[in-house]
């Protein structure tokens, strides 16, 4: 009667423990399937993203004020698969320029200092991760291709979790010299930059999208609120602004404004002059 109960027991826990075995891998059966198709448009984000930067780390202070030529001869020959490239660039070093105080003259002629910019590296990399078993696609494509090897059945990927993602590098340098003895006044250092694309999937829910470029993460494109991440981000702006951050510096009529009453006061001031240098000293009788 005993053995008759223990081989009872020992059949219902197998029942319960084949129960369970199964009802999990229905759960991650039915969790969600969902994948994403990585397209140009976020490398894109990866290498100007990464480029601003790297421009952000420059210091042009030094040159605040003066007349200054940006060469951009050694960046000519530059060219990427995508339109970030030497003139994304030159634009981003010329907004630069401008906010750093520096008056950018049109030719070499007018300038008191030459900016000279290169580019070393401005590129993109990608890595895949797969938290489970992988596809055997690649194995069965490979044993196609021999004669006589019996043919081996394609096992599909099964995993819990997956991860890829894109990272964009690039650095950017400059010297200045002066124009007409060729001293040389500062240089950048390295300014090298790197900027991040990640997707995330987790018992096939996802993706969760988040990185460098990204202002917010989103899960398979829905947006996630994060506390106090946008307050802090706020902050930072307050305290630093990029070239990557929107920000006004002067109203347009405000300036105009500017400029005309600085005109009509110059104006004021030569009228007054010209008046003083008509007057004639009086005659002795």
């Amino acid at each position: 009667m005993t053995l008759a109960n223990d081989s009872l027991t020992t059949t219902t826990n197998l029942r319960i423990t084949f129960s369970g075995i199964l009802c999990v891998l229905l759960m991650v059966c039915m969790a969600g399937c969902s994948s994403a198709v990585q397209r140009s448009g976020t490398e894109q984000l990866l290498l100007s993203d990464a480029v601003d930067r790297a421009i952000d780390q420059l210091d042009l202070s030094p040159l605040a004020g003066r007349r200054v030529y940006l060469d951009t001869e050694f960046m000519k020959a530059i060219k990427a698969s995508t339109f970030v490239n030497a003139q994304y660039i030159t634009s981003s070093l010329r907004q630069k320029m401008t906010t750093s105080g520096c008056l950018i003259q049109p030719n070499r002629d007018t300038a008191d200092y030459i900016l000279e910019a290169r580019i070393g590296a401005l590129g993109s990399d990608s890595m895949e991760v797969t938290y489970g078993i992988p596809s055997s696609n690649g194995v069965t494509q490979a044993a196609n291709l021999v004669t006589g090897v019996p043919a081996i059945p394609a096992i599909p990927e099964i995993s819990v979790g997956k991860r890829s993602g894109g990272i964009g590098i690039a650095k950017v340098m400059l010297f200045a010299y002066h124009a007409e003895t060729g001293t040389p006044v500062m240089q950048s250092g390295n300014a090298i930059a790197r900027s991040d694309a990640k997707d995330s999937w987790i018992l096939g829910l996802g993706p969760v999208t988040r990185g460098s470029v990204y202002d917010e993460t989103r899960i398979a494109g829905d947006r996630v609120k994060i506390p106090f991440l946008k307050r802090r981000r706020v902050a930072q702006r307050e305290r630093d602004v990029t070239i990557r951050d929107r920000h006004q510096f002067i109203h347009p009529a405000v300036l105009e404004r500017q400029l005309a009453d600085a005109e009509a006061a110059e104006s004021e001031v030569v009228a007054a002059s010209h008046e003083d240098g008509q007057e004639q000293p009086a005659e002795d009788n």
